[in-house]
């Protein structure tokens, strides 16, 4: 059975938002024990720093034992996961 955590991700993840995203992340982590979902169906925006977040999550979650899961990314999210490589590192579930 795996326990899942979901977070909610909205708006824009940029370098004014990426501070207080990356906090509510990691604490999510925290309490993550095999899967941290999180939903990005109303990220409207991601800039390099919201990227930057993400992989840092990614990195933690793995060095945890915790996967990653993306769920709902808009069309724009998906594009900018593909052309930087990061849709093979963080799982897109469908």
């Amino acid at each position: 059975m795996t326990i899942r955590t979901t977070v909610q991700v909205s708006g824009e993840i940029d370098l004014h938002t990426g501070v207080k995203l990356r906090r509510q992340l990691l604490n999510a982590l925290c309490h993550a024990t095999d899967t941290l979902v999180l939903d990005l169906s109303r990220v409207t925006f991601c800039d390099a720093s919201g990227l930057s977040v993400l992989v840092e999550l990614r990195n933690r979650a793995r060095a945890r034992g915790v996967t990653v899961q993306l769920t709902g990314p808009s069309p724009f999210m998906s594009r900018l996961l593909r052309i930087t490589g990061l849709d093979g590192g963080l799982v897109e579930a469908a």
